[in-house]
Parts: C-alpha cells; sequence; structure tokens
C-alpha cells in the first residue's frame, strides 16, 4: 500500500520472487497475491504501471504469474541452464498466448 501515493508517477513497479541474492533460487509463491493485490491497484487507479517478476521464473509458473498480472518476466537460469534454444521457444510458446 506504500505505492498507493505515488502509482501516477511510476512506470514500473519490479516483485522480487526470490528472495535477492543468487541464481537458481525457487519461486515463493506468496509472491503471487503481491502481484495480484498490485494489479487491482493499478486498475482501480486506472494506471499504465508495468509488473516486472524477478526471481524462480520457470516454463511451470510463468503461466501464474502472467495470470496474476506481471506483464515483464525476467528469467536466467530456467533459459540458461540446458538446451537454451529449447528453453527460449518454450517461454516463446507460452507468451504467444498473451499477445
Amino acid at each position: 500500500n506504500v505505492l498507493e501515493y505515488i502509482l501516477h508517477d511510476i512506470d514500473m513497479v519490479l516483485i522480487m520472487t526470490v528472495n535477492p541474492g543468487y541464481g537458481g533460487q525457487a519461486f515463493i509463491p506468496g509472491m503471487l497475491d503481491k502481484v495480484k493485490t498490485l494489479k487491482e491497484m493499478l486498475d482501480k487507479a486506472q494506471v499504465n504501471v508495468d509488473i516486472e517478476v524477478d526471481g524462480g521464473i520457470t516454463q511451470d509458473n510463468v503461466d501464474m504469474v502472467l495470470k496474476a498480472g506481471a506483464n515483464v518476466i525476467v528469467t536466467g537460469t530456467a533459459v540458461f541452464n540446458g538446451d537454451i534454444k529449447s528453453n527460449i521457444n518454450g517461454f516463446q510458446k507460452i507468451f504467444k498466448q498473451y499477445s
């Protein structure tokens, strides 16, 4: 709720979905509530502010994050571990559902 008073002055809000520090951490599911609450707050204020999420984002959970209201996704480990091209294609397939 501390953002309530500055919503008209910002372009983006970053919600960390892990504890900041190092790559490869597991997504904290409770952060979905923060994304949803922020999205509701932005809609109520009728402002267009990007919601960025960073940390533990994988092909298995990115759909939930997008449905919660995030529209800027940061992912590292889920892209760069294993077959990078296949990982990118997997994310792109999911993102196309929201285009």
